[in-house]
């Protein structure tokens, strides 16, 4: 495995490193937590920008198993489930960008939600100048692929850091499904300092 070297025109996009799906909250990915430590070193590189996403939910969001969705309620707008998690460094953060805040549509990915709706993130990201997108945090059979993929079709190059992200399934075929998709995955070494 190859390790990434931040360059000019790099963003760092951190996803979803929040309460709920770290151990203890409402849809925990395991071994999320064990991330910040490395995630926090890494935002201390030199990147144009650093965006971290939050699913922040209506509570009567359509991937409820309330609603009659496959997920326990979780991230709903406002709440301590809903935060950045404390341990994670917040200063070094440019941007927030909130998804899945409209209750009838899924949204798995930063960039815009399962009926197209953006968040505003392409935009954002090419009016800073970015070229290259680097993702990390949770989940990556989930959020983090949607939002790698997205990246990638938005025009970015795009790196997903392997060794700061955690799946809820099993991560080799994962990998290989997302080097087929045309995603650069590398390692952070700042998970190994």
């Amino acid at each position: 495995m190859t390790f990434f070297t931040p360059r000019a025109g790099d963003a760092l996009l951190v996803i979803d490193m929040q309460n709920d799906f770290l151990p203890g909250g409402a849809l925990a990915v395991p071994g999320g937590d064990a991330l910040i430590p490395g995630i926090n070193r890494l935002m201390h590189s030199s990147f144009d920008a650093i965006i971290a996403s939050q699913d922040w939910h209506p509570a009567n969001h359509t991937s409820f198993k309330e609603q009659y969705g496959q997920w326990p309620a979780h991230c709903i707008a406002g709440t301590h489930g809903a935060a950045l998690h404390k341990e994670l460094h917040q200063v070094p953060i440019s941007h927030i960008i909130h998804k899945g805040m409209r209750a009838k549509a899924e949204c798995y990915s930063a960039f815009a939600d399962e009926s197209g709706a953006s968040t505003g993130l392409s935009g954002l990201l090419t009016g800073l100048g970015i070229r290259r997108v680097v993702l990390c945090g949770v989940a990556l059979d989930y959020c983090v692929r949607a939002s790698a993929l997205d990246s990638l079709n938005a025009g970015f190059e795009t790196v997903v850091l392997t060794n700061l992200c955690a799946a809820i399934g099993e991560q080799k075929p994962l990998l290989q499904a997302m080097q087929s998709d045309g995603l650069t995955l590398l390692e952070a070494k700042e998970r190994l300092s």
